[in-house]
């Protein structure tokens, strides 16, 4: 216990602008290697970037969604390493001069809200893709991503644990979806986490880091932050010394592994980039971007819960995308009577359902209203909660509204007492034991005659007939 870990994060975003961050290639996903590529993000001699203003606004508004000071006035610069799938020998990137600097994001723990500053979040580039596997001892260079824009979000050493580490980068990966700056699938490579992971005793100056490469999966990055602070602090036990180095962790054999010494920032050679002059934004743009800027997802689930009455972990539920929070207002404005079961049915039923099936919500074989209108068959007593399950099933399977599908069905609901009152009766014949044995005091036998009585009745009974029914022919 008397260990501390310190943990920093840095976080590379894709920009989810059509063209890359200099120039007019695709940015589109699964293409054939090498076919996204033209002579400026190939490096070519003589080309000369072109700045991509969307992925400028993109990262304004990310900015100002953190809380954090946007410079009017920022500049590139070149970061010089040498790597195969680095085409120029260097990436432009944004180092003395940022973009974005000084905001934070509040994150859940298990004591409360916390929050974690973020030092800056630069503009950049992405490089080229290496790939070794099945090549048979070669490797081969896909130069698509390369000039990809990126946003690079880097946080302050905040974070004591690898639990505050993946509770910010969930946070984080929520908001840049949510504001569709980015659409953040970790499996395209589009959010990847490099985690600086040091320890300390308590009260003591911060340890040596290393720093953890391109982690992209919330369970990895987990795993492999706590793997880190248990191996430095067993290196420190036992009289060893942590160096800084840059690290590779293996999900297989769930242990890091070293990849290169870390550099330095002056290893990199950074000078200004001679071909961009500096980026100058006026007040009025920022305005105009903060202006455009959507209710947040702290600002909808705070709202959800006053104005809807929902709970906290019902309004976090339905605000985690647009699209979703979206959905569920136009399902309360199409059957305003119980946002509570509005809720419900989608976060537990409608949800449940595409998740299986691999869809988002804006897949969605039906419309709001026509979830709405099997809401208001289940409030008016036309059908069941249960058997408006089964409806839902036949109404995703082929679209039709669940009028139609009750209607062709004859699933109405029976709410006719003298219906009600026959099948009890024949419950009750059918039963002789249980219903002298209930009489005799064994009144838990209660639900045992309405399973019987739904049965009879092949779900269609009025449940809180039948219950109202059962009760006064038992006890009478």
């Amino acid at each position: 216990m008397s260990w501390e870990v310190v943990i920093g994060l840095e976080v590379h975003v894709q920009i989810n602008t059509k063209t890359k961050a200099f120039c007019g290639c695709s940015t589109e996903f699964g293409a054939e290697p090498n076919t996204q590529t033209c002579p400026v993000c190939l490096g070519m001699p003589g080309q000369l970037p072109v700045l991509n203003s969307e992925a400028v606004n993109k990262t304004v508004l990310t900015g100002l969604a953190i809380n954090a000071q946007i410079n009017l006035e920022s500049k590139f610069d070149r970061k010089n390493y040498f790597y195969p799938d680095l085409p120029k020998g260097y990436q432009i990137s944004q180092f003395a001069v940022p973009l974005v600097e000084h905001g934070y994001l509040d994150i859940p723990t298990a004591e409360g809200e916390k929050r974690i500053g973020i030092t800056r979040i630069h503009m950049e580039e992405d490089a080229g893709k290496s790939l070794h596997e099945g090549l048979d001892g070669v490797s081969h260079i896909d130069l698509n991503r390369s000039g990809i824009p990126l946003m690079e979000i880097v946080s302050e050493p905040d974070m004591r644990s690898a639990d505050e580490a993946v509770a910010y980068l969930k946070q984080l990966h929520q908001l840049v979806r949510f504001l569709d700056v980015s659409g953040a699938d970790m499996e395209k490579g589009q959010f990847r986490c490099d985690a600086n992971v040091s320890v300390r005793r308590r009260g003591e100056p911060l340890g040596t880091r290393a720093e953890l490469k391109n982690l992209n999966s919330f369970r990895f990055i987990k795993q492999a932050i706590e793997y880190e602070a248990n191996r430095q602090i067993e290196l420190i036990e036992d009289g060893g010394t942590v160096v800084q180095e840059t690290r590779l962790y293996d999900s297989v054999r769930g242990e890091s592994r070293s990849m290169r010494s870390k550099e330095e920032a002056h290893d990199y050679r950074y000078f200004p980039e001679p071909d961009l002059p500096p980026l100058r934004l006026s007040q009025q743009q920022v305005d105009a971007i903060r202006d455009g800027m959507p209710e947040l997802p702290g600002q909808l689930r705070q709202r959800f819960e006053s104005e809807y009455g929902l709970s906290p972990y019902d309004a976090d539920v339905l605000s985690q995308t647009r699209e979703l929070a979206g959905w569920y207002e136009a399902l309360v404005a199409a059957h305003p009577s119980d946002p509570k079961r509005c809720a419900n049915w989608l976060a537990n039923e409608l949800l449940g359902r595409l998740k299986e099936a691999g869809r988002d919500i804006e897949d969605s074989p039906i419309s709001a209203r026509q979830l709405a209108g099997l809401l208001d068959r289940i409030e008016d007593g036309t059908i069941s909660g249960k058997i408006a399950k089964d409806v839902l099933t036949d109404m995703m399977a082929d679209g039709r509204d669940a009028d139609a599908i009750i209607e062709a069905k004859g699933l109405k609901q029976v709410s006719d007492t003298g219906a009600i009152d026959a099948m009890i009766r024949e419950v009750f014949e059918a039963n002789p034991q249980q219903l002298e044995q209930y009489r005799a005091g064994r009144e838990k036998l209660f639900g045992f005659f309405v399973g019987q009585v739904m049965k009879a009745s092949k779900g269609q009974a009025n449940p809180a007939l039948v219950n109202q029914r059962l009760k006064a022919l038992l006890d009478g």
